[in-house]
């Protein structure tokens, strides 16, 4: 095994050229692990978040599961974050990382307001975010589908965690992507209503939940247009337990049973404590 001393010189930034100090790292962790096993292993997170460009504006949509592992953390919680007056997006990835990143960028987002006395460009934003987090290389675990309306007309990204950008029609994100883009390709049209857009996000939404076990609870949607925004909060629930119409009630008595035995047991207290014998 290498000493620490050694392992710290490895950490130290590349000098360019082939360097090989990753093999030697994963010695050393095999090795200070002692299981043989030194693969490390993604952390699973489930989503599904969504987005379309309809006529006249942008619709967003996310569930509302978060989870630790196997765990359902939050039943409920909102995953479709503020930047601007005209710009929201949808994070999927750590909760802590979308929290962190869409509030320091909904901040710098309002210096950049105040500073040139105009509304912010989506393209302004999504840059931001990209630039930030290619900063840090994949290690915030961020992905985001950021939408909004400017002077440019209805706009839409995707900005993934080592960040690369994608602008299309429509997008999803997620665990629950592949499902959400089964409904969008089946139909989605150009130019369309915004009845019509909020019901296939819907339905794109719906679909991850229904087969993703990371995705689950109630769907939440954002419509952006020029100079407004409606946002609903649980637009559809999730179903709510099966309760009987009719619940079973038994009258005391009505199970039989053959004897009953009714003992006393007399219980001696002594000084000092016998389970360390």
């Amino acid at each position: 095994a290498l000493p620490i001393s050694e392992m710290a010189d490895l950490m130290e930034a590349p000098r360019g050229g082939f360097t090989f100090d990753l093999c030697k790292r994963n010695a050393w962790l095999e090795a200070a692990n002692g299981s043989g096993d030194s693969k490390t292993k993604f952390k699973k997170t489930g989503t599904t978040i969504a987005g379309i460009v309809f006529k006249d504006g942008i619709v967003l949509g996310a569930d509302t599961r978060a989870t630790e592992g196997p765990i359902v953390a939050d039943k409920n919680c909102e995953k479709i974050h503020y930047l601007a007056p005209n710009i929201f997006c949808c994070g999927a990835g750590t909760s802590a990382d979308c929290e962190n990143v869409t509030e320091m960028m909904s901040s710098n987002l309002t210096l950049h307001r105040l500073n040139t006395g105009r509304e912010c460009r989506v393209n302004t934003a999504v840059t931001m975010l990209a630039q930030y987090l290619f900063r840090y290389q994949g290690h915030i675990s961020a992905a985001l589908v950021v939408g909004g309306v400017d002077c440019t007309g209805p706009s839409l990204f995707t900005v993934y965690p080592h960040g690369s950008v994608d602008q299309l029609p429509y997008v999803t994100m997620g665990s629950g992507s592949l499902a959400a883009m089964a409904m969008y390709e089946a139909g989605y049209q150009d130019n369309m209503e915004k009845g019509a857009a909020v019901n296939l996000v819907r339905a794109a939404i719906q679909s991850g939940i229904d087969n993703d076990l990371g995705s689950g609870s109630n769907v939440d949607i954002t419509v952006i247009t020029m100079g407004a925004v409606e946002r609903h909060r649980n637009l559809d629930k999730a179903q709510p337990k099966y309760k009987s119409k009719n619940p079973l009630s038994y009258a005391a008595g009505t199970t039989r049973f053959w004897n009953e035995a009714i003992t006393k047991h007399q219980i001696l207290i002594t000084e000092g404590d016998t389970m360390d014998e």
